[in-house]
């Protein structure tokens, strides 16, 4: 099935371009599962769900019965195979939403039972679940250091006009190397003049899918708090032409 991470810098428009891209997938007659891993949770918005799932993180008693141990032990397998179905809110679509929540993390990064039930989850989804799995990252790379993406069938790296843009894209694909993703590619959002960006990533060796140029309806939608694909537009259509690629070249014949 496909298993996509969709990453970048903050402010690319990832969320965007994921609740796009679900939607898409499920009129196409997948059965979508999206999962918001990143801290602002804005993925339900984005896919047009109005009352969404509560993050993970914040079921206390469901983290401390699956993962916890007592003593400051906990497990590093907890059960999570229901979870999707018992927490997980369907929208427009037939979109499934998953919002994991955050994790207050100290110094040297967290090792807890959320920490570890959120990490057996993705783990089960990515390899286990027979959705079509889009997974909406949080901003930079810590994520991959982490090695919460490890098993995705494509990472898929939003970037923008900029130098920064470009240095975080050669990070994801560095880290993602060391954890075993072996397909990146990448869309140039917010595009005006793109072509020294595009460049940029096929000096980098990254795979260059789409480009979406600025589009006032994608801001609109964003200060209304709706899905962008209910609003329509060029953003909308090229992501529509982004995701015919991803089918073609990465998933032939999944449908």
């Amino acid at each position: 099935m496909i298993k996509i991470a969709v990453s970048g810098k903050g402010g690319v428009g990832k969320t965007t371009i994921s609740g796009i891209l679900a939607r898409l997938l499920a009129r196409d007659g997948y059965d979508v599962l999206a999962i918001d891993a990143d801290p602002s949770m804005n993925l339900a918005s984005s896919i047009g769900v109005r009352d969404p799932p509560k993050p993970l993180t914040e079921l206390k008693d469901l983290i401390e019965a699956r993962a916890g141990g007592g003593d400051g032990i906990f497990k590093l397998n907890p059960k999570v195979d229901d979870v999707t179905d018992r927490f997980g809110v369907v929208g427009p679509d037939g979109v499934r939403l998953l919002v994991m929540g955050t994790v207050e993390r100290g110094g040297g990064g967290c090792m807890c039972p959320a920490s570890s039930f959120l990490s057996a989850l993705l783990r089960h989804v990515i390899l286990k679940d027979s959705s079509a799995v889009i997974l909406d990252m949080e901003a930079g790379i810590e994520h991959l250091g982490r090695g919460t993406t490890r098993g995705i069938d494509l990472m898929l790296i939003v970037v923008e006009p900029g130098l920064r843009s470009i240095q975080t894209a050669r990070r994801i694909v560095e880290l993602g190397s060391e954890i075993g993703i072996t397909s990146f590619a990448a869309v140039i959002n917010k595009a005006g003049d793109s072509g020294s960006t595009g460049e940029e990533l096929s000096v980098l060796g990254i795979p260059l899918l789409g480009i979406i140029p600025f589009d006032p309806l994608l801001v609109e939608a964003d200060l209304k708090g709706v899905s962008p694909i209910d609003l329509g537009g060029v953003g909308v259509e090229q992501v529509m032409v982004m995701k015919d690629r991803i089918l073609g070249e990465y998933f032939a014949r999944e449908d």
